[in-house]
């Protein structure tokens, strides 16, 4: 993820900073205790889509096979 779009993201409910969890593809916000996921390296922003902090992550989508 870009840092330099790490800099201008806040969380969309509270305008916290939010930390980039390399591991689990999220962008955290601790103030409300929620995970955004990154989906194909983009920030998905929604309250809807975050993950409360404790619950278990999503697992990740079973990605279909490349013909080439």
């Amino acid at each position: 993820m870009d840092p330099r779009l790490l800099e201008i993201l806040v969380c969309p409910i509270c305008k916290a900073q939010l930390r980039h969890d390399r591991a689990a593809q999220e962008l955290i916000c601790q103030p409300d205790k929620l995970a955004y996921p990154i989906r194909d390296g983009i920030p998905v922003m929604l309250e809807s889509e975050a993950r409360r902090l404790g619950e278990s992550p999503p697992a990740p989508a079973p990605q279909e096979p490349r013909t080439e």
